[in-house]
């Protein structure tokens, strides 16, 4: 059973976090499993960030606090969110359910540096 969609995503609801359906898997344990396997070359620079603050006291869903397979993102008690980047799996998941305020900024990371895959 899919809870919701944006732009070809669809999410379902595994105790209080929204998990992305890929392919039929709805098993956060065993994603994270998998996630747990892959190797990080963590740059300086982010290649991805929150591009104000501010506008995500606007934001009543924050969307991309649950939909995070990599869980980069951290509610604050204000209402802001923090982003860490150095676990990103670069999967644009928080891009596609930041629609309504387009407020997440992304370049590719340079060479050499971001996550390396492991597994599939």
């Amino acid at each position: 059973m899919v809870d919701f969609c944006t732009r070809n995503r669809s999410f379902v609801l595994v105790g209080a976090t929204y998990v992305v359906v890929i392919d039929g898997i709805r098993d956060r344990d065993g994603l994270l499993e998998k996630l747990g396997i892959n190797a990080y070359n963590v740059d300086t620079k982010a290649h991805i960030w929150i591009i104000d603050h501010d506008i995500c006291l606007q934001c009543e869903k924050q969307q991309c606090i649950n939909c995070c397979p990599a869980a980069c993102y951290e509610p604050q008690p204000d209402g802001r969110v923090i982003f860490s980047y150095e676990g990103c799996v670069e999967c644009g998941t928080c891009r596609i359910v930041c629609d309504e305020f387009d407020n997440i900024g992304w370049t590719y990371p340079r060479g050499g540096f971001g996550i390396q895959y492991r597994y599939g």
